[in-house]
């Protein structure tokens, strides 16, 4: 297993569910100590979605139905947070990480994703920082969400960046179950368009940094064949 080195697959648009298995299939490596396990950054969008964290019992099966009417999924998961979405326009990363090899306890490492996002940010020229609640922040509107989950100290899950998403999905919901806070995203600071693809670079520079980890870029075919065969495999258990 690597020490430090962060192998990257970026999946363009996967369904919440899909992503979900990869990111198992990859902690159970990890979580075995498996030869072949490698700390590993799934970077992607979503289609629209909406999720819940550990405290799913606070959203009926009536929320359910009333969200999905809009057009999204719903899914409820074992991430720490509460309600949030996920959609187009949307940089997510899930790093599955065991975190001995980073030498961060959990609470070290959100603050490393946190900063991670704050000097991306900063590069665009646009003044974010943390607060009491977790995430990353744009006076009181959130910028980028973060959930993770620990399970013998390797993590799955991760962070939202609001690059170009619509902000009316947030409208349905209280993200994050924060009151009296809001939602931003890069191109609302900027007056522009920016895009998850000009937004997944610069991320990808400042996590490595943060992390002080060496990235290694698995290529289109290679992601391709490899997401092909876990989600087949995963397919076929569950038959």
């Amino acid at each position: 297993m690597s020490s430090a080195v962060l192998r990257v697959l970026c999946l363009g648009t996967l369904p919440y569910n899909k992503a979900l298995i990869l990111q198992n299939f990859y902690c159970e490596q990890l979580v075995a100590k498996e030869p072949s396990a490698l700390n590993t950054l799934l970077v992607l969008q979503h289609p629209p979605v909406y999720t819940t964290g550990i405290r799913s019992k606070e959203y009926s099966t009536d929320d359910e139905f009333r969200l999905k009417s809009f057009g999204a999924d719903f899914c409820r998961t074992n991430r720490g947070g509460l309600i949030t979405f996920h959609g187009p326009g949307q940089l997510v990363a899930y790093p599955i990480l065991n975190l001995t090899c980073y030498n961060k306890n959990i609470r070290q490492f959100v603050s490393a994703i946190e900063q991670s996002i704050i000097s991306v940010c900063d590069e665009l020229g646009v003044l974010a920082s943390t607060s009491p609640h977790t995430g990353v922040w744009v006076g009181n509107n959130k910028i980028c969400a973060i959930g993770l989950h620990r399970r013998q100290n390797v993590t799955t899950h991760g962070l939202a960046l609001n690059c170009n998403v619509d902000l009316k999905w947030f409208d349905h919901i209280v993200p994050c179950g924060i009151l009296d806070k809001g939602v931003t995203s890069i191109s609302k600071e900027l007056g522009r368009n920016f895009s998850v693809e000009e937004g997944t670079g610069l991320f990808l520079s400042q996590f490595s940094k943060t992390m002080n980890s060496p990235l290694i870029i698995v290529d289109e075919q290679e992601t391709k064949k490899e997401v092909s065969t876990i989600l087949k495999r995963a397919f076929y258990e569950k038959c």
